[in-house]
């Protein structure tokens, strides 16, 4: 039989100095020409495939405070340079709902820069318990909504009489002795003490 010799190879330790661990730097597939040549291609992908999102921006949500006193619930929502008309404030059980729409300003000459938010906005809010629709009252002051939605009134607790039962008709017609005609045979207790 002939000898086979067996060889196992080993990996030489390399020194910590050498190693790169995503921890120490996070970002350093940037400054592999390689990993920033793909991550400006891929930018220039996604720029052109949502090209045109910025004109068509979705509905911004308004800066909101909410605060609850004994009474009522208070909203107040920061909407700068929007008119009374272009505000819609809507409750349904215990969901409110403001929108409404802000229009851009015509302007001479070309936009560098902007900042103010334009197009629709929306704001939700689900008021904890029980509220008073009929009653919220709305007004909009220098740039803020203030909606105040008052709380429900809980039900009262009410003493409720007990009345005695009136017995039923056929107990009425067996207790009339016999031979004797009962014009109120047919009728309850209730009914004899109303005449």
């Amino acid at each position: 039989m002939p000898a086979y010799k067996t060889t196992v190879a080993t990996r030489r330790p390399v020194p910590a100095r050498y190693v790169r661990t995503p921890a120490r730097r996070p970002f350093g597939v940037f400054d592999d020409p390689f990993g920033r040549e793909f991550f400006e291609l891929s930018n220039r992908l996604f720029d052109n495939a949502f090209a045109g999102v910025e004109q068509r921006a979705a509905a911004w949500t308004p800066a909101v405070t909410v605060s609850e006193t004994e009474k009522a619930f208070v909203i107040e929502a920061e909407l700068p340079g929007i008119k009374r008309e272009d505000i819609t404030v809507e409750l349904d059980d215990n969901a409110l709902h403001v929108h409404g729409q802000t229009t851009v300003t015509e302007r001479e000459g070309q936009v560098r820069h902007q900042t103010r938010r334009t197009g629709s906005f929306d704001y939700r809010l689900s008021l904890p318990g029980e509220v008073a629709a009929d009653q919220v009252g709305a007004t909009l002051a220098d740039g803020v909504l203030r909606l105040e939605v008052p709380k429900a009134e809980p039900a009262q607790a009410r003493k409720i009489e007990i009345a005695d039962a009136a017995p039923a008709a056929e107990t009425t017609a067996e207790a009339t002795p016999e031979g004797t005609a009962d014009s109120t045979a047919g009728t309850t207790a209730a009914d004899t003490t109303a005449e």
